[in-house]
């Protein structure tokens, strides 16, 4: 039986990378950890207002793809569609990992929780059935 991405999500460590693209096609990548995994099979980022959260204003589709820290080239990637944002900092505040004082966190800037649909799961290489689904 095939893992949930919230299972897989839970057990696995390695390194995430979030691409999206304008709405000319200029794409850009950046590293984020891995995204939260609600309960109705969406997955949510935490977003500062950086060219990520810029590029999904005019083009709201996006790949993830995350290499594990384990030998061997393993990994998902996963194509996404942003379907809404939300900026409550309280509900923001206690979705957050990275814990910076007050002065920190401010000093970067403004958060948003940005939720997206699961299109494709693939695994990292080739075109096969994913570790998760």
């Amino acid at each position: 039986m095939a893992k949930t991405l919230k299972q897989y999500f839970e057990t696995a460590a390695g390194t995430g990378v979030l691409s999206t693209a304008d709405a000319t096609g200029k794409v850009d990548a950046a590293i984020y950890s891995t995204p939260h995994v609600m309960d109705d099979g969406t997955v949510a980022f935490i977003m500062r207002e950086r060219l990520t959260h810029e590029n999904l204003k005019s083009n709201p589709h996006a790949a993830y793809l995350f290499l594990e820290d384990r030998p061997g080239r393993k990994g998902i990637r996963i194509y996404l569609k942003k379907t809404r944002e939300d900026d409550d900092p309280v509900l923001i505040k206690s979705m957050t990992r990275r814990h910076l004082t007050p002065e920190q966190d401010a000093q970067k800037g403004p958060k948003h929780l940005v939720y997206f649909t699961v299109e494709k799961v693939l695994p990292l290489v080739g075109s096969g059935a994913a570790p998760a689904a």
